[in-house]
């Protein structure tokens, strides 16, 4: 196969490219402030409601159902109808999210509306990072695909924001309506950019895949291209999710599914959903102020992600999954060890608190929270890719649903101590499947990627 970046660099239409990486940040922004937003709200919606620990489980929660359903469905409609198609839809539904929370009168309203923010994240957390790879060239899609991460954190560090400044006024069902303003920037956005040149090329479409390259390539370099799409192309788009579980696709499904999952079992969302909770346990008892110690965390997010986008595509995708899980295992077990003494550390337990979970954010960052998207995005073929990102976010949202599900009864059951030690024990865990799982995408061409993770029948 013809490698474009082994015989020639095409010229690259920066403008272009960064235009459709904001639209993906977008989404990332969307996709970060509705699963942030509830960690503020749900500390008024609670009294509003008279939730008990259950239901605020289920609130908090549902957004994950909804992410799944949203994941499948997208998967196959962004191999249907298009990646762009796939995201108008999605800034759609987000729109009708965004206003129903607010307007909420019970709780069964709120659930229903959380459950629709849901799908439209399934919709496009499926959706952009794939249109963002199969646009970008490969010496720069690390740093453009680990832009969604670093938006989504931007949107969680928004959401968190916005919480402390409202949390005076109690004012929660305004902390769901501002979410509206962000999807209808995305949507306009959306409707200005092309659709996919991989996914046209695979519809036959070769005169507007062609069209599109020359975009933000120059003549030369889009003929390469599309020889590398043709090539990678000699078989047809496949429809069955079936074709997953194929010995040319399970390698990959094997390496996105596994990482996503570690992903989230590793404890991330706890401190995204019920930050102000784990800070009062810690000692913080006033509302305000752990919202606050929440935001802190969020901004540190934010900068730490910054570190992904500089050295993704330089010092590679598993020099940083090393150190960085590595740092989070560190900090999770001494967060444990902090709990259990927590009689002897008193006063100084929040501070402890504060000072672990800024290490783990700042861990998670630069490591699996952009790279485990980055590699989502890479390991499938394209014939399969929108059904293997589908498959990758939904095994993300399952098990995302179960931590956010339980991290509460958890705390209640086995104690605080114990429950970080799990999410540490987790880390140890994604170290190995790093080390023996996981390959090294840094600069290789999609078509090549997906060509080494075979698995023999």
């Amino acid at each position: 196969m013809l490698n474009s970046t082994d015989a020639f660099k095409p010229e690259v239409n920066r403008g272009f490219i960064w235009k459709v990486s904001l639209i993906a940040g977008l989404a990332g922004i969307l996709y970060g402030y509705d699963m942030g937003i509830i960690a503020a709200a749900l500390v008024y919606v609670r009294g509003s409601f008279s939730l008990s620990t259950r239901m605020e489980e289920v609130v908090v929660s549902v957004v994950l159902v909804g992410a799944m359903l949203g994941a499948v469905l997208g998967g196959t409609i962004a191999d249907r109808i298009g990646r762009r198609a796939t995201l108008v839809w999605g800034g759609s539904i987000f729109i009708v999210g965004s206003i129903l929370a607010p307007l909420s009168p019970n709780v069964a309203t709120l659930i229903l509306a959380r459950g629709i923010l849901g799908l439209a994240i399934g919709f496009t957390s499926v959706t952009a990072p794939v249109y963002v790879s199969e646009l970008a060239p490969p010496q720069s899609r690390g740093m453009l695909i680990g832009l969604y991460q670093f938006a989504l954190t931007v949107g969680i560090a928004l959401s968190d924001l916005t919480g402390y400044l409202l949390a005076g006024q109690q004012a929660w069902r305004l902390m769901f309506g501002i979410g509206a303003l962000p999807a209808i920037v995305f949507l306009f956005m959306v409707l200005t950019v092309p659709e996919s040149p991989r996914w046209l090329f695979a519809q036959g479409r070769l005169v507007d895949a062609e069209s599109v390259l020359k975009t933000y390539t120059n003549e030369t370099g889009a003929r390469l291209l599309l020889e590398d799409i043709r090539v990678s192309m000699l078989t047809k788009m496949e429809r069955r999710w079936s074709a997953l579980w194929s010995p040319a696709v399970r390698g990959a499904l094997f390496i996105a599914v596994g990482f996503t999952v570690l992903q989230q079992v590793t404890g991330i969302n706890t401190i995204i959903y019920y930050g102000p909770r784990i800070f009062a346990l810690a000692g913080i008892t006033s509302n305000k102020n752990a919202i606050f110690a929440t935001l802190l965390v969020a901004i540190v997010n934010v900068l730490a992600t910054v570190i992904a986008l500089v050295l993704v595509d330089r010092a590679g995708r598993k020099p940083l999954l090393y150190a960085g899980v590595s740092g989070m295992t560190i900090s999770l077990f001494v967060l444990s060890y902090a709990f259990h003494h927590q009689a002897r550390l008193e006063s100084s337990l929040g501070l402890v608190a504060t000072a672990c979970l800024m290490v783990y954010i700042v861990c998670f960052a630069f490591s699996m929270g952009p790279i485990a998207w980055i590699l989502v995005s890479e390991v499938f073929p394209l014939r399969v890719r929108g059904r293997g990102v589908a498959a990758a976010t939904l095994g993300s949202g399952t098990s995302n649903f179960l931590v956010s599900i339980t991290f509460l009864s958890l705390i209640k059951t086995a104690g605080t101590s114990l429950t970080f030690a799990i999410y540490g024990v987790f880390c140890i865990v994604t170290l190995l499947f790093v080390r023996f799982v996981v390959p090294e995408t840094k600069g290789r061409e999609l078509e090549s990627i997906s060509a080494t993770t075979v698995i023999a029948p």
